[in-house]
């Protein structure tokens, strides 16, 4: 049987960065504009405030990156102002993709006219097609072939089994997979439950046969497992269909929405058991994993996915949270989460990566340090 690994990851990080002051200082404006609006209009109900000490409460975040800040923070706006490109320029996902790609190349050592299979999953693509995982592959100089995927905030590790089974079957000798997550552009920056949740990211993972690799920093993949089970407790009803249903484009239902509790509630028994009954059908269990690489979506889910499989308190060691400076980057963060904590893991130390999100959907990718 053929061994895949993992031999190189990027990361590509927005220059702007807003702090949850920030953040809440602009929420409070519109609030205020908003509440005296519906005053003088004989609307009884009022808006809340929003505060730093309730979003590290909620979910852990401090800060996060956004490829405009300044469109986000403007209260009369409150959306990035991102620039509407030519056809013959390359997409905003293409550069951010090209940017963690070339860095993922880099160290594994890999020229981008090797690879053979190119993967872009992510949450939102910009556009429908041509695919941006074919445009990226142009970009690159990339060989073989490409295509986009999207499960939310799994779409990274589906797509690490995808590519990972076409090396298996022969069909690749490397892939490149790459999440271009720009979540600010989805996110209702007018919602108290959910305005500070999102940042934007992008990264990537090269995968190869074993017997290919050059790089001396790599995890054999051991093992991959997924699942889905259908709800709307997370949802975004934006789509190309919008327009001749004569749907409202600004309709908020087109944006990011989710019914949090019942997230909370049914997703973590879900996460912690996809990755236990993966282990112990690869012959491990929780005692056996040096590192958690969770989704970063909310610190409090992380904290309870990793006590169920560890069976006691996790260290930061144990299960590292990035998602305090870069938020919830959707299915860039377990990956974030991989590529800035695994280079201290020696020869042996297994370790799962695993995402989570809107389907549901969950994926548990089980590595060893070769």
């Amino acid at each position: 049987m053929t061994n895949v690994v993992i031999t190189g990851t990027g990361l590509f990080t927005p220059e702007h960065t807003i702090d949850n002051d920030a953040l809440v200082a602009s929420f409070n404006a519109w609030v205020d504009a908003e509440n005296a609006r519906r005053a003088e209009a004989g609307i009884e109900e009022r808006l809340a405030h929003s505060s730093s000490e309730f979003i590290v409460k909620a979910s852990g975040i401090h800060s996060r990156h956004v490829l405009d800040a300044e469109g986000i923070l403007d209260p009369e706006r409150m959306r990035p102002r991102l620039r509407e490109r030519s056809n013959d320029e390359p997409s905003i996902q293409c550069e951010m993709g090209a940017v963690a790609a070339r860095q993922a190349l880099a160290r594994a050592g890999v020229e981008a006219a090797d690879i053979d299979l190119v993967i872009v999953g992510c949450s939102n693509l910009e556009r429908p097609y041509p695919a941006v995982a074919v445009e990226l592959q142009a970009a690159l100089g990339a060989g073989g072939y490409a295509f986009d995927m999207n499960v939310a905030c799994s779409s990274a590790t589906f797509a690490i089994e995808t590519a990972a089974n076409a090396i298996r079957a022969g069909s690749a000798r490397r892939a490149l997979v790459v999440n271009p997550e720009i979540c600010s552009a989805h996110l209702n920056f007018r919602d108290r439950d959910s305005h500070f949740i999102f940042g934007d990211a992008c990264t990537a993972i090269v995968l190869e046969r074993d017997d290919l690799a050059t790089s001396e920093a790599r995890f054999e993949i051991l093992g991959t497992r997924l699942v889905t089970r259908f709800s709307n407790a997370i949802r975004n009803n934006a789509g190309f269909l919008n327009r001749v249903t004569d749907a409202d484009p600004q309709a908020l239902d087109k944006l990011f929405v989710q019914e949090g509790r019942r997230v909370f509630k049914e997703v973590c028994p879900l996460v912690a058991a996809l990755i236990g009954e993966h282990l112990q059908a690869l012959g491990f269990s929780g005692d056996d994993l040096a590192r958690m690489w969770l989704h970063q979506a909310n610190r409090h889910m992380n904290d309870l996915i990793a006590r169920r499989v560890l069976g006691r308190e996790p260290s930061e060691q144990e299960a590292p949270i990035i998602l305090d400076r870069y938020a919830n980057t959707s299915s860039a963060g377990s990956i974030i989460a991989f590529h800035l904590h695994h280079d201290d893991l020696t020869a042996g130390a297994l370790g799962v990566i695993c995402s989570f999100g809107a389907g549901y959907s969950a994926g548990s990718v089980v590595v060893k340090r070769v």
